[in-house]
């Protein structure tokens, strides 16, 4: 019998994780992270987000229904220094980061994982919809959950073998109607509990709110430009928009317009007709190959520019220093900076990285 520690949201996903961990005879220990942002005890108590008092009361209900020890964990500080600073610093940058993405590589599988060892635990478990396995040689494989429109193996690829190694996803076997009734038959108060579609740390108002009291610079007016380079309006911070954007750009124009690019050594907005949104492909950063050594020439695979995009037939080439040149076997639009580019065999997550710039097709 194995000691696992459950990361628990309050959510139905990790409670249901929890119970098949429970069930599978793994002595079990539920934790929370503390990882809301304010000090004000009313405003935290009406946070719905992941990891709020309130989803700490579900988790802890769930526990209890188990018979498990329950402990919440302070990790504001951390998820301070590492996801809201990344969110912020993206976004005065002109990219359009994933914070899920700096979570689960920082938060969870570092800090969270340190906490479960220090427990005397052989792994941690998570809520996600994903699965492990095991190559011949022993190394292991991260690869889509068997539901695949739960599918979240794209915000999990920074993960390393020692990661892997030490982490369980039970309910990678799953559909969401599966879980949801296997919450409801153990009582679970999260059985009927609504996802959550927001950004966790954003408290009130927009996420452009959040972002002008804690990175100004992301609001400095600049221009609207053409792909000429000739202007044609201005905007009010380069924070406002990302690659692909239609909406909002305060332009009058006989054809529909769109966020092309965003260039902030200028403070400029590219704007430009659908058209000009095609990419032939992207180079990447800070590239961790998961289920297959770094490789040392171009591998054919199939790539996601973002969580909600279908994989599209791609050649990846290794870029040094951790870089990766990928080429799309057909243009893609709307590929972002900030991003994360996750690299797939069939089912089988490859390895993947951070978008750092687009290619536009030749002669554009």
């Amino acid at each position: 019998m194995s000691r696992v520690v459950v990361a628990m949201s309050g959510g139905v996903d990790s409670s249901v994780a929890a119970l098949l961990c429970e069930r599978a005879g793994h002595e079990v220990i539920g934790v929370t992270m503390n990882v809301w942002p304010e000090t004000d005890a009313e405003i935290a108590a009406q946070y719905g987000g992941c990891c709020s008092l309130a989803a700490v009361d579900d988790a802890r209900q769930a526990c209890a229904r188990l018979g498990i020890p329950h402990y919440v964990l302070n990790f504001r500080r951390k998820f301070e220094e590492s996801v809201i600073a990344d969110f912020c610093a993206a976004y005065a940058s002109g990219r359009t980061p994933n914070p899920c993405v700096v979570c689960n590589r920082v938060v969870k599988f570092e800090h969270l994982l340190r906490k479960a060892l220090e427990l005397e635990a052989d792994f941690l478990v998570t809520g996600h919809y994903a699965r492990l396995s095991r190559d011949g040689s022993g190394r292991y494989e991260l690869r889509k959950a068997r539901y695949l429109p739960k599918d979240q193996s794209y915000a999990l690829y920074p993960l390393t073998q020692y990661q892997l190694a030490h982490t369980l996803l039970p309910i990678g076997e799953y559909t969401k109607a599966e879980v949801r009734r296997l919450a409801a038959e153990a009582g679970f108060a999260a059985s009927t509990k609504p996802e959550s579609q927001e950004i966790c740390f954003v408290l009130s108002g927009s996420y452009r709110d959040f972002l002008r009291a804690r990175q100004p610079i992301g609001f400095e007016e600049g221009p609207i430009v053409d792909s000429a380079g000739n202007t044609i309006g201005r905007h009010d911070g380069i924070a406002n928009f990302t690659i692909g954007q239609r909406r909002g750009l305060g332009l009058s124009s006989s054809e529909a317009l769109y966020v092309v690019d965003i260039r902030p050594e200028e403070r400029a907005v590219v704007v430009g007709p659908l058209d000009e949104l095609a990419r032939e492909g992207l180079q990447a950063s800070e590239c961790n190959w998961v289920s297959i050594e770094p490789p040392e020439a171009a591998i054919r695979a199939e790539v996601k520019i973002r969580y909600s995009a279908d994989p599209v037939p791609c050649v990846v080439t290794p870029a040094g220093e951790g870089a990766a040149s990928v080429m799309f076997d057909r243009p893609q639009r709307a590929v972002t900076p900030g991003q994360a580019a996750v690299f797939y065999d069939g089912d089988m997550l490859l390895g993947g990285g951070t978008i750092t710039r687009s290619r536009a097709p030749a002669g554009t």
